[in-house]
């Protein structure tokens, strides 16, 4: 057995990975076709020696460096066909394993539906599109969007120049006459020149952007930064928009900062916890819009992802150079 499929989570492997996929990889990588979940492993540790290759999506349970080296004394590599592997790839990577991941075909979707928050905020279509009920409630609507810049001209923060960041930074270059500013320490400024953005700190993001979109890398350092001294800084009609983390927030100073200045807005894909608490002032805050971590792959996008997994594991069987490998000094810049 040189290769399994591996998640404690049997229903994404199966939403994830199409027929046809497991039948090649069937034949190409001496898959097995089971699914197989963390306590299989644990259970039987002896079985599951001579495996080389791991595929996994969405449920990848995390591994100790010690049960990596009982369970899996033969593996080589992991083709990760989801998003962020910060939840667990460390001890593999210290292990001297290698990662893949389709983070690259999952990132276009949220990309997308970042954009689209941005372009819509700027226009002011959630505010104004709030509550209208008759002739009188949508002249009011008018007068609201009659307050907001529109695009042109108009200045958006991203927060995070990582592989989603830079995405929706090029779209928004690339396709609107929109100013960009960028915070993100670890981005050259060569590269900011060349995209044509301005980088700059946290303050002036917040005292100076209509939208402000988050996409900041997923650590240690980045939780809990975001707080009422940034979000205080919000002017009026400024939109925020988090489709990162939501432990990157200190939920109780944004919470303040909309009750401040109602003209406040938050987009919300992510919070923490997720979903929020029954009863959390989110669920009827006016000023907040929610969605249930949709910004993802979802439908036939998920098979972008398999499919780029797939190509990946030829690529690397074939002795090619790889283009989607996570290394450990990754990490401390991916989402």
């Amino acid at each position: 057995m040189k290769a399994i499929f591996l998640s404690d989570k049997e229903n994404y492997l199966k939403l994830v990975y199409t027929g046809r996929q497991v039948q090649d990889l069937t034949f190409e990588a001496g898959l097995f076709p089971q699914f197989f979940k963390k306590q299989d492993i644990l259970d039987d540790h002896a079985y599951f020696a001579d495996v080389e290759t791991v595929f996994s999506t969405w449920g990848m349970t995390p591994f100790t460096k010690e049960e990596i080296a009982k369970c899996f004394p033969s593996l080589k590599t992991i083709f990760y066909a989801a998003g962020s592997v910060q939840h667990f790839a460390r001890p593999f990577l210290e292990s001297g394993i290698r990662i893949f991941s389709a983070a690259a075909a999952n990132a276009v979707p949220v990309i997308e539906y970042a954009v689209s928050q941005i372009i819509l905020a700027n226009k002011g279509f959630f505010q104004s599109s709030a509550g209208i009920k008759d002739k009188e409630s949508r002249a009011n609507a008018f007068k609201i969007f009659k307050t907001f810049p529109g695009n042109y001209g108009c200045t958006v923060g991203i927060l995070g120049a990582g592989m989603i960041g830079k995405g929706v930074i090029a779209a928004l270059r690339q396709n609107y006459n929109l100013n960009v500013k960028v915070f993100d320490p670890f981005y050259p400024d060569e590269a900011a020149a060349e995209a044509g953005v301005v980088k700059c700190d946290l303050k002036e993001i917040f005292e100076s952007c209509q939208t402000i979109s988050n996409h900041l890398a997923n650590n240690a350092q980045t939780q809990g930064m975001l707080t009422y001294e940034h979000f205080s800084l919000m002017g009026d009609n400024t939109t925020f928009i988090n489709t990162g983390r939501g432990a990157q927030v200190v939920e109780e100073d944004l919470i303040r900062a909309l009750k401040e200045k109602p003209t406040r807005w938050a987009i919300l894909d992510v919070t923490m916890p997720e979903p929020p608490v029954d009863g959390h002032p989110f669920y009827s805050m006016p000023n907040v819009i929610l969605t249930p971590h949709i910004a993802g792959s979802s439908g036939d996008e998920v098979h972008r992802m398999s499919q780029l997994m797939v190509d990946e594991f030829r690529r690397i069987k074939r002795g090619e150079a790889s283009k989607y490998e996570v290394t450990l000094e990754m990490l401390a810049t991916m989402a």
